[in-house]
């Protein structure tokens, strides 16, 4: 019973450790974009930092928003997060409070200085 208690805390004690933050590139629409957060995701608050480029340049003047949301399950009711991005320091950075493990989804919307709103779909796990 000990060794499996040692074992148990071993397992739990890497798959901390070796924890990354989040970092996914994608392009859409002739745009580059990185979705990054500061540090491992958890259950609580996360800062995410998204930067945007066209041609290389970054771009500065986009409305940059977000919505995280877990689908409604058996016993669980629908969950969901929604951020508006700050423009600070070349970088748009919004914080998202996740209320539980699991796998939630997100849309990443960015509306540009034409007026077009372009939206990225992916998940996270946590």
């Amino acid at each position: 019973m000990k060794l499996l208690k040692i074992v148990s805390i071993l397992l739990f004690s890497c798959i901390i450790l070796n924890a990354q933050p989040l970092d996914v590139k994608s392009k859409k629409d002739g745009y580059e974009v990185q979705l990054q957060s500061e540090k491992s995701l958890v259950m609580g608050n996360n800062t995410f930092i998204v930067t945007l480029q066209k041609e290389g340049k970054v771009l500065n003047d986009a409305k940059v928003k977000a919505k995280f949301f877990m689908p409604e399950m058996p016993g669980m009711p629908y969950m969901e997060q929604e951020a508006k991005a700050k423009f600070v320091d070349g970088k748009y950075k919004f914080l998202i409070n996740f209320s539980m493990g699991g796998t939630w989804q997100y849309h990443l919307m960015f509306k540009t200085a034409d007026g077009k709103v372009h939206k990225i779909r992916a998940s996270v796990n946590l």
